[in-house]
């Protein structure tokens, strides 16, 4: 018997970069893909070039940082589906610029973890009802490798010498909310996950459109390789509270 299910995803910041690849990677394995946009016109473009790959793809307006926005994202996603069957917490902003911590401002800080954390907060506790309606269910928070303690703390890594204290700081706190979150949803049937997606050659955190990859950067299909990977999961996984990319497990 085939279970005809449909699988509905929501992927924050979806209209580009990784995570508009994660969406053609998941839509392509048949899963309902719901394209998160701040602005409505990028959002639409990306959804139109993903219908016309065969992929269904529906535009969901929604800034991390604006709960009226975050509110009607729900409440649109409850009207014309039901439920949700993933959550893909993939927008992130990057404003460091490598100053040192000494000088970085706080204003800067405050921006990035608006977007990285308490962004992702806000869309998760508003997404969380539609998510009990389809368990199990997974939700899945983009970390970095940058905000890994074990990774900046080791002499011979090359994130050792990184300072972006902003950012890094932002997404060790995804990692803590992903692990408190996953303990408190274990005997919900929701997993809860965080993944790196490695450094990608995206326009993320200031880098021009065409510049060309260094050295040791990724492309943006290996980009959403973890992200797709995890979404991709059987129903009834129960993989949760990890922190990983597609080569591994991570250390936090």
């Amino acid at each position: 018997m085939t279970d005809t299910h449909e699988i509905v995803t929501l992927i924050t910041g979806a209209d580009k970069g990784i995570g508009f690849a994660t969406a053609e990677g998941l839509g392509k394995l048949g899963q309902h893909v719901l394209v998160g946009s701040r602005n409505a016109d990028r959002g639409q473009a990306a959804v139109d070039k993903l219908t016309a790959e065969g992929i269904k793809a529906t535009l969901i307006v929604l800034d991390v940082t604006d709960k009226e926005t975050i509110k009607q994202a729900a409440a649109t996603i409850d009207k014309q589906f039901g439920y949700l069957s993933v959550l893909i917490n993939n927008a992130g902003i990057a404003l460091d610029r490598h100053q040192v911590p000494s000088k970085l401002s706080t204003d800067v800080i405050r921006k990035e973890y608006d977007v990285n954390f308490f962004g992702m907060i806000d869309v998760t506790q508003a997404m969380l009802p539609l998510l009990k309606k389809d368990t199990p269910a997974k939700i899945i928070n983009l970390s970095s490798n940058m905000g890994s303690f074990g990774l900046t703390t080791d002499p011979n890594n090359r994130l050792y010498n990184v300072s972006a204290v902003g950012y890094q700081s932002s997404k060790a706190a995804v990692n803590f909310f992903t692990v408190d979150l996953s303990k408190e949803l274990a005997d919900e049937g929701i997993t809860v996950n965080s993944v790196n997606p490695g450094w990608t050659a995206t326009e993320f955190g200031g880098r021009p459109k065409d510049a060309p990859k260094i050295p040791g950067m990724q492309d943006i299909a290996d980009g959403a390789r973890q992200s797709i990977k995890m979404a991709s999961l059987p129903r009834d996984d129960k993989t949760t509270g990890t922190f990983s990319e597609f080569e591994g497990q991570m250390p936090w």
